[in-house]
């Protein structure tokens, strides 16, 4: 099922989370992004209706198969944007995590694909 670009951007909060403290919390997301509390909980009810995550008894968020597949997703290529932007194009580290923010959303899967392979050729030289 495909979500929007904000659905987008709360699973790969809650990915980051997950990596950084292993325990995510909708308050955790909520200070991750600086939304407020309601904001973040009518979101999870969203991602929760669509499969994306489970919410256990305790509140702790658990992405689900296609949720962390979809997460993954849109972090593997917010990376690799930041990474192009900032070491090929000399981009300011700040506008380049901006930017890639912005990119990740609307980047087709031929882009995708090519960018990775132009940058992994360009490493291997």
């Amino acid at each position: 099922m495909a979500i929007r670009e904000s659905g987008e951007d709360y699973l790969e909060t809650i990915l980051i989370l997950q990596k950084r403290t292993g325990f995510v919390r909708s308050i955790d997301v909520a200070n991750e992004l600086g939304y407020s509390k309601p904001s973040i909980s009518r979101a999870m009810g969203i991602l929760k209706s669509y499969g994306y995550i489970e919410v256990e008894p305790g509140g702790q968020i658990i992405l689900t198969e296609s949720g962390r597949d979809k997460a993954e997703s849109v972090y593997a290529r917010h990376l690799l944007l930041r990474k192009f932007l900032t070491e090929t194009l000399g981009v300011s580290a700040e506008n380049a995590e901006e930017d890639a923010c912005r990119i990740e959303h609307i980047l087709s899967d031929e882009t995708y694909t090519k960018l990775k392979s132009f940058i992994e050729k360009i490493e291997n030289e």
